[in-house]
């Protein structure tokens, strides 16, 4: 008697890339959420008000003033000191940025003048004041 075997069905070894792709997507989403788009100083600045304000298109490096006279520039606190520092090592990959000092209307002069002044020893080609129209 002739035992007759039958082939066993193969079993298909494909893997589900649905879960893959859900978290795939998922970091997309969050890594497009949390990505900050604009540089800002770090610290919330009331600009003074100017007629003959103008916007820019080039990108900047910005250096706020506080009302306290404290000096922050790209989220962390840098003090009048550090500005020539900061701004001649982000002017290393553009010589032509140009230097936005965001001072608050009740900031000191004197803070103001000093940043200003440790913008330009640092070689920045434009220096301007940020103000509101």
């Amino acid at each position: 008697m002739r035992r007759s075997r039958r082939a066993a069905p193969e079993t298909s070894s494909e893997i589900n890339l649905s879960p893959l792709i859900d978290v795939v997507f998922l970091l997309l989403i969050f890594f497009i959420v949390t990505t900050v788009f604009v540089d800002e100083t770090g610290v919330e600045i009331s600009k003074p008000r100017a007629a003959s304000s103008q916007d820019l298109d080039k990108q900047a490096i910005l250096i706020a003033v506080t009302a306290e006279g404290r000096v922050w520039q790209g989220g962390r606190e840098i003090g009048p000191d550090g500005v020539q520092a900061v701004v001649s090592a982000l002017l290393e990959q553009d010589e032509e940025t140009p230097v936005i000092v965001r001072a608050d209307n009740d900031a000191p002069t004197e803070f103001t003048v000093r940043v200003i002044d440790g913008a330009k020893l640092a070689g920045a080609t434009s220096v301007s004041l940020a103000t509101e129209k």
